[in-house]
């Protein structure tokens, strides 16, 4: 992880995991295992990518994380790639 802070809000933080909570249950046990080792560290960029994955429909999310599916479009991007990387390390 960079050295760039991220929120100190609990608030926001709380708010990122609320968005993440999804409909299968696997996407939720990589994405509660990754919030459980990194919240405290997400950078600014960190977060910006994760928004852009969670407006992923679940099964494409899965896909991602899984390593089935690359990303494409407005998810090809080095962020978007580092998380899924941090998620799919864990």
């Amino acid at each position: 992880m960079s050295n760039q802070s991220h929120q100190a809000d609990p608030t926001q933080r709380a708010r990122l995991r609320w968005r993440a909570r999804r409909g299968l249950l696997e996407n939720d046990l990589i994405i509660q295992k990754f919030f459980d080792k990194y919240e405290l560290e997400l950078t600014d960029e960190d977060v910006a990518a994760l928004t852009v994955l969670f407006e992923e429909i679940d099964n494409h999310l899965l896909d991602l994380l899984l390593g089935r599916k690359e990303p494409d479009g407005d998810l090809d991007t080095p962020q978007v790639r580092r998380v899924i990387q941090m998620m799919k390390d864990l």
